[in-house]
């Protein structure tokens, strides 16, 4: 970032208008069209299978290699949003978005599927998370846990409406053409809606949370914190890489193999296809409700109470073989996947600052896209050797305790009350 002199700074006066409040409504869009979609990969399924009889390992190491090129670009995506900014970055993951989901209408083969869905869809999809959140942490901090969960509302609000909308493209039309018009839906609208991003508050001359400058005590606080060479050595960043692995892990499982593990017991697609719709709808609430209990009581309490949630869901799974146990279960685990993620992108800026938050934030979404990449392909072998998703579940399960002790154990890091003095958090 450009050097902003302090006698510069000092002459912004409080606009009638915060325009963080418009790179809030454009992630919001962002993520509903991008996650809506993507999230709802698991109902291709089936005719996927019926068409090229491929298994559900398969399609489902498809759906994990695009979580992992995902990680992988979260990084680099990262690191470029905190220098270039975000408006040209993400129209980039736009295209290749559209390119992907464009690509898939024209499979034939099993290696296809892997190139168009896994890599080139995985590149897109690097961005959707770490640059609109990254670039939201520069713009508020004292509601930075409630701004982060309105944009993660947009995904909740994707996973409600795109099943639905999907699966009366795969009737009405097929998957070819279904993949076709996603493509078109994905490109036009990221590319449009990335246009509205803009970095940080002082390229907008103004000021963080709209605060005026005669009243601001560091009027650059979009750029403190720990540099790479600190954070990096922190026990704390590798702690919160491994709860996130662990989170992403059940997450995507649940995602990509639910809806198949429903129709499995004789549940209707369409119907089945509606427990995910719950998921996101309820996952609403989590975002916002998590994510302000997050500025309020603390990111570290509150990513306990979603993990409780999810270990809550996951042993009632064990059990659920109905329709409204199904729904139950939806209605648990939804609130804690949407808590889950209205709470990284604030809780790394709370450990480490703002300074490199991207880049760290693309640290931690690579760590647990490995266990996003993992875990739909384990359950997809499991199934196909015991033909049941009961030991899925329980590793599941047991894998959630592991993650609440981690996240019990999480303290500030080395430099944190040096930071936290620096940030006034």
């Amino acid at each position: 970032m450009n050097k902003i002199k302090t006698s510069e700074l000092r002459k912004i006066k409080k606009p009638a208008f915060f325009y963080g409040y418009t790179i809030i409504l454009a992630s919001f869009f962002i993520q509903a069209i991008a996650w809506g979609i993507t999230n709802s990969f698991g109902i291709f399924f089936a005719p996927l299978m019926n068409e090229f009889s491929w298994s559900r390992a398969t399609i489902s190491g498809a759906a994990s290699l695009c979580f992992l090129v995902h990680g992988l670009s979260s990084m680099v995506l990262g690191n470029l949003n905190d220098r270039l900014g975000p408006r040209f970055i993400m129209s980039i993951c736009g295209i290749f978005l559209g390119l992907g989901f464009w690509l898939m209408a024209k499979v034939i083969s099993a290696w296809q599927l892997y190139l168009f869905y896994g890599l080139v869809v995985g590149i897109g999809l690097g961005g959707i998370d770490v640059i609109p959140l990254s670039t939201v942490t520069r713009w508020f901090k004292k509601k930075r846990g409630l701004m982060t969960g309105i944009i993660k509302v947009g995904t909740g609000v994707g996973m409600l409406i795109m099943p639905f909308f999907i699966t009366w493209l795969l009737k009405g039309y097929g998957w070819r053409i279904s993949f076709t018009v996603l493509a078109v839906i994905i490109t036009v609208s990221v590319i449009f809606l990335s246009q509205f991003l803009v970095r940080d508050p002082i390229r907008k001359a103004q000021l963080i949370d709209n605060e005026n400058s005669n009243t601001s005590g560091n009027l650059n606080k979009t750029e403190e914190g720990l540099n790479f060479q600190e954070a990096i050595r922190t026990r704390q960043l590798w702690t919160i890489c491994a709860i996130y692995f662990i989170i992403l892990f059940c997450a995507y499982t649940i995602l990509i193999h639910i809806v198949q593990h429903a129709i499995d017991l004789g549940i209707p697609a369409a119907v089945a296809a509606g427990v995910l719709a719950t998921v996101g709808g309820v996952s609403i609430s989590g975002r916002i409700v998590m994510g302000e209990a997050g500025d309020k009581i603390g990111e570290k309490p509150a990513l306990v109470v979603c993990l409780l949630f999810l270990l809550t869901a996951l042993c009632w799974l064990q059990i659920a073989n109905t329709l409204w146990m199904f729904y139950l279960f939806a209605i648990f685990y939804g609130f804690a996947h949407g808590g889950f993620f209205s709470l990284g992108s604030p809780l790394i800026a709370k450990q480490f600052g703002t300074r490199i938050h991207g880049l760290l934030y693309g640290i931690v979404i690579f760590s647990s896209t490995i266990g996003g990449a993992i875990g739909p392909f384990m359950a997809g072998y499991i199934f196909d050797v015991t033909h049941s998703y009961k030991i899925v579940f329980l590793i599941l399960a047991v894998l959630c305790i592991i993650a609440i002790s981690l996240s019990a154990s999480l303290q500030p890091p080395i430099k944190g009350k040096r930071l936290q003095n620096e940030l006034n958090l």
